[in-house]
């Protein structure tokens, strides 16, 4: 016998390489997740630019105020007197408004406690009513000004 012949140094022994495995497996998670990223849909909402400006004259914007409480403040122009109204009252008195002006108009805004669901039940009940021109104010303002 040879001592270089193949046969002398008994059966070969298979081996699996993992390192190469890995990299493949990596690559299919990080193809799996961009993949997924990729199929959500964003939803927004369409907020048309820019919203008009008043006319000279008689101010007739509508300024609900959100308050901690849940309860709601009204005031037409800006120089109108703040009238506190319920939850109730909201939708009524927005429908009242969009049908004797000809340009509704709506700025919402918040007192400093308020919370995210009492500003969107006064855009839910604008959208009711029928009104498009709803804007946020973002004026730091007292609860009832």
């Amino acid at each position: 016998m040879n001592a270089l012949d193949p046969s002398s140094f008994g059966p070969k022994k298979a081996r699996v390489e993992i390192i190469p495995l890995i990299d493949v497996i990596f690559f299919l998670l990080a193809t799996f997740v961009l993949f997924t990223l990729s199929l959500s849909k964003i939803g927004a909402i369409d907020v048309p630019f820019p919203i008009s400006t008043p006319q000279p004259g008689v101010d007739r914007t509508a300024y609900i105020q959100a308050s901690a409480d849940g309860t709601f403040y009204w005031k037409q122009g800006q120089a109108g007197v703040p009238e506190m109204i319920t939850a109730n009252e909201l939708g009524p008195r927005l429908q009242y408004y969009k049908n004797n002006d000809m340009s509704p108009r709506v700025f919402v805004r918040g007192d400093d406690k308020a919370k995210y669901g009492p500003t969107i039940a006064i855009f839910d009940e604008a959208l009711k009513a029928g009104i498009t021109q709803v804007s946020i104010e973002t004026v730091p303002s007292q609860t009832g000004r």
